[in-house]
């Protein structure tokens, strides 16, 4: 069969040599004759889809707790422990990792029990210090507990990197903020702890993105009037709008407009109408920002909350 008889059929049929019913890694696609040209063509027409790092899947199997089990099992040894982002992915905190990193070049995370050491191109391995409470077990896989992943992403170099993995971990509902900031003493003297005394105690499991979660701890630099996530804000008995940060003292909020929900013609109208209800019936100064006011060296997000916040007060009175 040429690959290009394909083209008429919505799936792989029973005949082709690939696995369809679990997921297979490049070098056993070229073992059953599928070379690696040939995998890149089924990719990009559809016919399977990558899952991790040079670990495939037949396009129809749904993306579930079981199949992401199965992807690991091909690259991590029966003795590693899952750790940091990955670990929050399999858990179901899927924004630990950024949107396509888990099909990138960047390896798992894993570590090994003490003097051992993976050295396969696939896994980032190393040692840690790991209690028997650290570490659970998702479908056969040892991985660290919510409570440790999110310590261990909460110990990274960069506080917005920090913050956005620790609300996401404690947004899954496992563990609560007074036992993360609690068991911060136990990593005395590991690297960059200070990240992690710093950001803990600002956890929240509101914020539904990392961007809210950097954009809030921007908030919380700036010294100004304290931010809540998601405030819902009704008139006359009417939902009108929930709003990703705001201080319902002052009437202000800000949102963050990213360009994979916020970028449509469509959802830029109903952003629109939405805010301009809230605007002209409740009485809120309602600000929206982006990548550019947030990331990177040209970021404004300072000024604009400062000046949001002038402005909330002048219309307040």
């Amino acid at each position: 069969m040429h690959l290009t008889d394909l083209l008429d059929e919505p799936f792989l049929p029973p005949s082709f040599p690939l696995p369809l019913d679990r997921p297979f890694t490049r070098a056993m696609a070229r073992a059953e004759g599928v070379a690696g040209q040939d995998l890149t063509w089924l990719v990009r027409n559809g016919f399977v889809r990558r899952a991790l790092h040079n670990v495939y899947v037949a396009s129809h199997l749904p993306d579930t707790l079981g199949l992401r089990c199965d992807c690991l099992r091909l690259v991590v040894p029966e003795d590693a422990v899952v750790c940091d982002g990955h670990a929050g992915w399999l858990a179901g905190a899927t924004m630990t990792l950024a949107p396509g990193e888990h099909l990138e070049l960047r390896p798992v995370s894993v570590f090994l029990p003490p003097g051992r050491r993976l050295r396969n191109g696939l896994c980032d391995s190393g040692e840690r210090r790991l209690t028997p409470g650290d570490v659970t077990e998702i479908d056969g896989i040892q991985v660290t507990t919510p409570l440790r992943t999110a310590w261990d992403l909460g110990r990274s170099r960069w506080p917005d990197r920090a913050i956005a993995g620790i609300d996401q971990m404690l947004r899954l509902g496992r563990f609560e903020r007074q036992q993360l900031v609690e068991g911060v003493r136990r990593f005395r003297g590991m690297r960059w702890v200070t990240t992690l005394r710093a950001v803990a105690p600002l956890a929240d499991g509101r914020a539904e993105s990392p961007p809210e979660s950097v954009l809030r701890l921007r908030w919380l630099e700036a010294r100004l009037p304290a931010p809540t996530p998601q405030v819902e804000v009704w008139h006359d008995g009417r939902f009108l709008a929930r709003l990703d940060l705001a201080n319902e003292d002052l009437r202000f909020a800000v949102e963050y407009d990213g360009e994979e929900w916020h970028g449509s013609p469509e959802q830029l109208e109903h952003d629109r109408v939405r805010r301009e209800l809230v605007r002209d019936l409740a009485d809120w100064h309602v600000l929206a920002v982006g990548k550019k006011e947030l990331f990177g060296h040209t970021q404004s997000i300072d000024k604009v909350l400062r000046d949001g916040v002038t402005e909330a007060r002048r219309r307040r009175g």
